[in-house]
């Protein structure tokens, strides 16, 4: 019996509804958990640029670009994460995303 890894359970369940952001946004952390930072940021900017932003795709998005040394991505990335929660009335995510922000170099 072959042990099946939580990102390809993940990768069977998106083949089932492609259009799940959950699904999307947690395949897109398994892929950071495995070292795979191209493929987690493909999906992460897959969901910022829908027609309905996921606004959590922003924060993890700038936090991996920081942490690959990608500073003006990530402080754009931020930027346009901020702005998007607001729109969406979402002050809790507008204030953390603030707070990485300004805690860029």
């Amino acid at each position: 019996m072959t042990n099946v890894t939580r990102r390809q359970k993940l990768e069977l369940m998106l083949e089932a509804t492609p259009d799940d952001q959950m699904l999307r946004y947690m395949l897109a952390m398994e892929y950071d958990k495995e070292a795979m930072p191209d493929r987690s940021l493909d999906l992460f900017r897959g969901l910022m640029e829908q027609t309905s932003p996921y606004v959590p795709a922003f924060l993890m998005a700038g936090q991996l670009l920081a942490r690959l040394d990608r500073i003006d991505e990530a402080r754009l990335t931020y930027q346009n994460g901020i702005a998007e929660a607001r729109r969406q009335n979402n002050d809790h995510a507008a204030g953390e995303m603030t707070g990485f922000l300004q805690a860029l170099p």
